[in-house]
């Protein structure tokens, strides 16, 4: 029997609240939960759902809500195992204090091939321990890290598709005692039952789940309601330390408005910022060729300055694209007004800021040569022949006083260099995956740029000079600096994918590597100044997503959590002026905003009816601090500090504004010495 003594009710799910039919997924499953904050419509109950994957486009949902002999189940649908990341079907709910628990459910295998089971003791979806039924008439309690399964206590267990059991796990201190039908099979001993924490559902071959519940007794319940009190005390007490934010702007977007796809610039040529906007369709295939079918630039008041294209109404299907625009706001020519340079209709264009009139251009490319080794092209071949561009970068290959170059590229192969009259310098075509966000660095202070290229570094003629040793997926963002105390070496913070988060030296050496799942952003900056040198902040986003994690200037881990939240930016926000940095996460009101370097909520966003779609940090009003941006389709709202500081001492040197990107890598440095290096290029050649 289930435990006597645990009368107090934490969770209970019987699924008959819900209707019959899917539970609430995003039907696209595309990469838009990447970097903004998607929400799926409906009814979610005590659960949320972390686990995504891209190759269950168009698939359907993970969960359905079904009904046997007038009694609602809870049924798991997906059979697709670790591809292209480990991943185990998951529903949670509960809070990180649970502890003391009992956790049970009825289920009914509804096939062998797989597990299926309880979750325990949960910190997050890939920081959990697992009491399953397995194939082959096995019993398991294994621990579930990140990329890693490790068996804890196994068994024989004979078992059958057409029988329902009864599952349940009984915490007390250290040790959990496992249970099938009221007989005991498993226990095991450790830390993490004692650490407490979230519970769930998980499988990863189709399975019925019914009668959930949750319980503890009064010692324990008065235990959790503690911990939970104290937690909430602490965020109050951070929140206290930091100024509330005060909206400062609020513009109707209009029909113009866009997703992330929107630059900051002076396209007046003075102090006063402007707001570009890009509208997009989709060529061919998914993200594969996006382009630009509208530009828009207002000021902060919201007033159209310009308009190239024609806006439309299908705001929101045109904003759905998870990719980058080739769009950057820059001033290419160095008269002190910024022009807008961007991919339109196959050529290069480089647009007056003031008026949106071509200043220059040219075609795009050609780019319909032979396609053996061409990566990422749907179908096989290029779809045509010039260049659809997927980006734009600012750099400085020719060695002159200023950036005055243009790189541009297809989504994962090649890329082109351009001068400022968008003359061709040099071409590459990679025979790994570029990634999308190419970074331009100084690294051996020769005055031009080197390029790190997915995992290749080239040199500012575009030879490679090495590569890390990895050749799978690709590199979303990438940080360059010299983060470690003491230390003037230069080194790569990079979130690769499935090949996970990686710091790496200047001469193609891997340092330290954390599988982490699908490793997607990436931020370095003075998160913790109790500690020595600079720290990481990373998040992951395909598989288990959602998960943030803080690194020392070592690369080594502080601490792991999960907000059940996507779109979260972990960019740093100065919003004190202290030299102490905030970790962004998402704009929503109620668990959104901004972390300290202990993981604790430290700065809220105010629940006035706010756009939640995009947030970005930057400093607006000039005072040093940083504003807080956040938009939709429709609105953009702006907050500043509600007080300001009585003195601002401290203005970090951030990622240019000039190469924004969806997929930039963000950084935060007291001064531009942290970008400053002298590596050994010839020692880089030699160890090639």
């Amino acid at each position: 029997m289930e435990g006597l003594d645990r009368q107090v009710i934490l969770a209970r799910d019987d699924f008959s609240s819900f209707p019959i039919g899917e539970f609430p997924f995003d039907p696209d499953h595309t990469a838009m939960g990447e970097y903004q904050y998607v929400v799926e419509k409906g009814d979610h109950g005590i659960w949320t759902d972390q686990v995504c994957n891209y190759t269950w486009n168009g698939t359907g949902p993970t969960w359905l809500i079904t009904e046997q002999e007038g009694k609602h189940a809870m049924e798991c649908m997906r059979v697709e195992k670790n591809r292209p990341h480990r991943m185990f079907p998951t529903l949670q709910c509960g809070k990180t204090s649970w502890t003391e628990t009992d956790v049970a459910v009825t289920l009914r295998r509804l096939s062998l091939r797989g597990m299926a089971g309880l979750c325990f003791c949960m910190n997050h979806s890939i920081d959990t321990l697992v009491f399953s039924l397995e194939e082959g008439d096995r019993v398991r309690i294994a621990y579930r890290h990140k990329e890693d399964v490790q068996v804890l206590a196994e068994g024989d267990f004979p078992q059958d598709p057409d029988t329902a059991y009864r599952l349940r796990v009984s915490c007390a201190g250290d040790t959990a005692v496992c249970y099938v039908n009221d007989k005991q099979v498993l226990s095991v001993t450790s830390p993490l039952v004692l650490r407490g924490g979230k519970c769930g559902i998980t499988a990863d071959c189709p399975t019925r789940f019914t009668d959930f519940l949750v319980t503890t007794d009064d010692q324990g319940a008065q235990a959790i309601r503690a911990r939970e009190e104290h937690a909430r005390a602490l965020e109050a007490e951070e929140m206290q330390r930091h100024a509330p934010m005060q909206l400062l702007y609020k513009i109707d977007l209009k029909n113009f408005g866009t997703s992330r796809q929107i630059r900051f610039g002076h396209l007046k040529g003075d102090d006063s910022w402007q707001v570009v906007l890009a509208q997009m369709q989709r060529r061919v295939s998914r993200d594969a060729y996006e382009f630009i079918s509208c530009l828009t630039a207002i000021d902060l008041s919201g007033e159209v300055l310009w308009q190239l294209g024609e806006p439309s109404d299908q705001t929101e299907r045109l904003g759905k694209v998870s990719a980058d625009m080739p769009l950057q706001v820059y001033d290419i020519d160095h008269d002190g007004v910024d022009e807008v340079i961007c991919g339109w209709d196959f050529e290069i264009r480089i647009l007056d800021g003031r008026t949106g009139q071509v200043k220059k251009a040219c075609r795009t490319p050609r780019a319909d040569g032979d396609d053996e080794g061409l990566i990422g092209a749907p179908y096989n071949t290029y779809a045509f022949s010039r260049l659809n561009p997927d980006g734009i970068r600012i750099c400085n290959f020719r060695g002159l006083k200023e950036p005055s170059d243009i790189l541009i590229k297809d989504r994962y192969c090649r890329i082109w260099a351009l001068d400022s009259e968008l003359n061709l310098l040099w071409k590459y075509k990679s025979p790994t995956n570029t990634g999308h966000c190419p970074l331009p660095v100084d690294i051996d202070g020769d005055g031009r740029d080197e390029l790190l290229v997915g995992y290749r570094m080239l040199d500012s003629d575009g030879t490679e000079l090495w590569h890390y040793p990895i050749e799978e997926d690709h590199t979303d963002e990438i940080v360059a600096g010299r983060w470690k105390e003491g230390d003037e070496r230069c080194y790569f913070a990079c979130v690769s994918g499935t090949e996970g988060f990686f710091v790496g030296d200047c001469h193609g050496h891997i340092l330290r590597r954390d599988m982490i799942g699908h490793a997607q952003r990436v931020s370095v900056a003075n998160y913790c100044p109790d500690r020595p040198g600079l720290q990481i902040a990373v998040t992951n986003f395909w598989g288990h997503q959602g998960v943030i994690l803080l690194y020392d200037q070592d690369g080594k881990m502080i601490w792991e959590m999960e907000n059940e939240m996507n779109g979260n930016i972990v960019a740093p926000v100065n919003w004190d002026g202290n030299g102490t940095e905030l970790i962004l996460t998402n704009a929503d009101p109620e668990r959104g905003g901004c972390l300290n370097g202990d993981g604790v909520r430290a700065l809220a966003f105010p629940d006035d009816g706010h756009p939640t779609l995009c947030v970005e940090a930057m400093d607006l009003d000039g005072d040093g601090l940083d504003e807080l941006i956040c938009w939709d389709y429709h609105r953009m709202y702006i907050y500043t500090q509600g007080y300001k500081p009585q003195e601002i001492t401290y203005h970090p040197v951030k990622f240019p504004r000039y190469n924004a990107s969806n997929y930039r890598g963000e950084y935060a440095y007291p001064d531009s010495s942290y970008l400053t290096f002298h590596e050994d290029k010839e020692a880089m050649r030699r160890n090639r």
